[in-house]
């Protein structure tokens, strides 16, 4: 992570957030063995496509170990689908590293499909030096 906590909570928790959270409890008499009641969450935001319109991209599903498998990151994910659904989206979009088997075989048996080996995307990103380059204008050969 390279955040601080208080980008999180600038970016999350402002008068215009870049994202939304949902967090999984449980109560007290659950709590994780280090005494947490907070033991999941997803960061979502909006965002649109030109081919579908309005759609929903989950960044981040995370269930402490402890408490996977007990359906808490398909209800937190059901949710997000829920909010989306609400607010018009058409789709729900996410990226599941493919070292993580595990991730995407929960994402398949929600009903989602992979758009890298169906259509062949490809997930791409520029950051740092590059992004400060392209913003410039400045071409890379």
């Amino acid at each position: 992570v390279k955040i601080t906590q208080r980008d999180l909570e600038q970016d999350g928790f402002s008068k215009n957030p870049f994202f939304q959270a949902i967090i999984a409890e449980v109560p007290e008499q659950h709590r994780s063995k280090e005494g947490h009641c907070k033991v999941g969450y997803a960061l979502y935001f909006f965002a649109y496509s030109s081919w579908k319109g309005r759609s929903v991209y989950m960044e981040d599903l995370y269930v402490m170990s402890e408490y996977r498998g007990k359906g808490i990151g398909k209800a937190l994910m059901s949710k997000i689908a829920q909010l989306g659904l609400a607010a018009g989206c058409k789709q729900l979009n996410f990226a599941v590293p493919n070292w993580n088997k595990p991730s995407v075989d929960f994402s398949l048996r929600q009903g989602c499909w992979n758009v890298t080996s169906d259509l062949g995307y490809h997930c791409m990103r520029c950051e740092g030096p590059a992004l400060e380059s392209l913003a410039r204008g400045e071409a890379k050969h």
